[in-house]
């Protein structure tokens, strides 16, 4: 459980964060401010209030969701504001000229952005991006004060039963076997697209 919603948000947060940061760069006006709004307003809130308002009170307006489905909407929702955030600082940061030589030779402002910007964008952001994205994932613990199975919540329970710290122990050393993987590709990734400075 904690594997699986840790891919998905990853996934799903970083696509979506990456998608408004491209709406954004169209700068038009209402829908950019409303994705600032979003933005400003998910890297404002702890997730655990998030995760609780939306866990017992969607309910209250018909809405119900299992806990994972809670977890992964409101992580993914927030690693997709910090994303949005870290990926328009790359947009904004690209070099007016190479806006301009794409538009010299044809291409429109999408195919632009897309074909020349953003590749140049998510190249120069991906340190602070995979960090985001490690520190959203090692919030899925969070989920055990909403009854997600995950590690924390199996080891708090066994925990309750055994009377000792054993099971918090083994989850630590579970957390660390998981997420170690995530440290190593993130710095692979850093090093493979980093710019080199001549």
């Amino acid at each position: 459980m904690t594997v699986e919603l840790s891919v998905l948000i990853v996934i799903a947060g970083t696509v979506l964060g990456v998608a408004l940061a491209c709406i954004r760069a169209y700068r038009i006006r209402p829908v950019s401010f409303v994705i600032v709004i979003y933005a400003d307003i998910f890297r404002a809130l702890p997730p655990l209030v998030l995760i609780l308002l939306a866990y017992f009170g969607l309910p209250n307006i018909g809405l119900s969701l299992s806990s994972s489905a809670v977890l992964f909407v409101i992580l993914g929702l927030t690693l997709g504001a910090f994303a949005e955030e870290i990926v328009w600082a790359g947009i904004t940061a690209t070099d007016k000229g190479q806006w301009e030589a794409a538009r010299s030779t044809g291409l429109g402002f999408g195919q632009s952005l897309i074909h020349v910007v953003l590749p140049q964008a998510v190249r120069m952001v991906i340190p602070p991006l995979t960090n985001r994205a490690i520190a959203i994932t090692k919030m899925t613990a969070l989920g055990t004060v909403i009854g997600v199975p995950d590690i924390l919540n199996q080891a708090t329970t066994a925990q309750s039963f055994s009377g000792n710290a054993s099971p918090l122990t083994l989850a630590a050393i579970a957390y660390v076997a998981l997420f170690l993987p995530f440290v190593i590709l993130s710095r692979w990734l850093e090093s493979r697209f980093s710019w080199k400075k001549g």
